[in-house]
């Protein structure tokens, strides 16, 4: 009969944290589909300004603003991409509160003062990192893209008599697959900053320490390239600082990482759980072997 009850007591929990989390999940949907339906309202005007980057590299190359639909579809599937993104990006505080308040309960005081910054820091992150992918990496990009147009010089002879017509193979873009690309630099870019974010919060779980990460150094240089190669077009520039980049942001986890090391040992020495004496006496041993 006890066994009986402690499964039915352990089992009403579980079915009010389901219930809980449904309806989180509810106020997330609906708070997505809010600014989805607002942002669908002033889809043009966001539109234009995701076209900036493209803008001003061709008014600096004398050319026309101008992208085309190849499809009937294509204006509407664009202004639902979009709504998606603006949509998401509205409605990302309010979705990351209520994963919170759905998580906050769980977690001791301490755990709320360690994991809080971390919540903070990562939608500040990933819009740092959106923004230099914006404004920095993807006019970089379409700078290289169209330095391969060619524009055909005019009154060139072919036979006696006769002109050619001035080959021109110039941007004429669909805003379909302007919109795809850019929205791939900019998640990817804010996906990639990241990582401070998550290492940081990895070593102060204890999952990664600063002097692991430090060793596989080298793995990570070409993992990061792997990466650099996949989600960037295929040059060289884009490639480069995208590795540069996540390079560095590599170096910065490490660096964050042996801080909460830091904090850490000196947090579990000031309770007692450390014995300097005993730390000198083996490192003395250390370098008596060493020797």
């Amino acid at each position: 009969m006890t066994n009986t009850d402690e499964i039915e007591d352990s089992s009403a929990p579980l079915i009010e944290h389901l219930a809980e989390l449904r309806t989180r999940l509810i106020h997330c949907v609906v708070a997505f589909l809010v600014g989805m339906i607002i942002c669908f309202t002033v889809a043009t005007p966001l539109f234009n300004f995701l076209t900036n980057p493209l803008c001003e590299v061709l008014a600096e190359r004398g050319q026309d603003c101008d992208l085309i639909f190849i499809s009937p579809q294509e204006g509407f599937f664009v202004a639902i991409k979009v709504s998606l993104l603006g949509g998401f990006i509205l409605a990302f505080p309010y979705i990351g509160m209520q994963m919170w308040r759905f998580v906050a309960p769980g977690l001791y005081r301490s755990e709320k003062n360690a994991f809080l910054p971390f919540m903070l820091a990562s939608p500040f992150m990933f819009l740092l990192g959106a923004s230099f992918a914006f404004y920095v990496v993807t006019p970089l990009a379409y700078d290289f893209f169209l330095g391969f147009q060619q524009f055909g010089a005019e009154g060139e002879a072919v036979t006696e008599g006769a002109t050619a017509a001035p080959l021109s193979v110039v941007f004429q873009g669909s805003a379909q697959e302007y919109l795809n690309l850019t929205i791939k630099f900019v998640v990817a870019f804010g996906l990639c900053f990241q990582l401070p974010v998550l290492l940081t919060l990895m070593g102060k779980a204890g999952l990664v320490s600063a002097e692991g990460l430090g060793s596989v150094r080298k793995y990570a240089v070409v993992a990061i390239l792997v990466l650099a190669a996949l989600v960037t077009p295929p040059d060289v520039i884009t490639q480069v600082i995208l590795f540069v980049v996540v390079y560095g942001l590599y170096e910065v986890s490490i660096f964050l990482v042996g801080r909460v090391e830091k904090k850490r040992e000196a947090q579990l020495r000031a309770d007692g759980y450390y014995d300097d004496e005993e730390e000198a006496d083996e490192e003395i041993v250390r370098e008596e072997d060493a020797k």
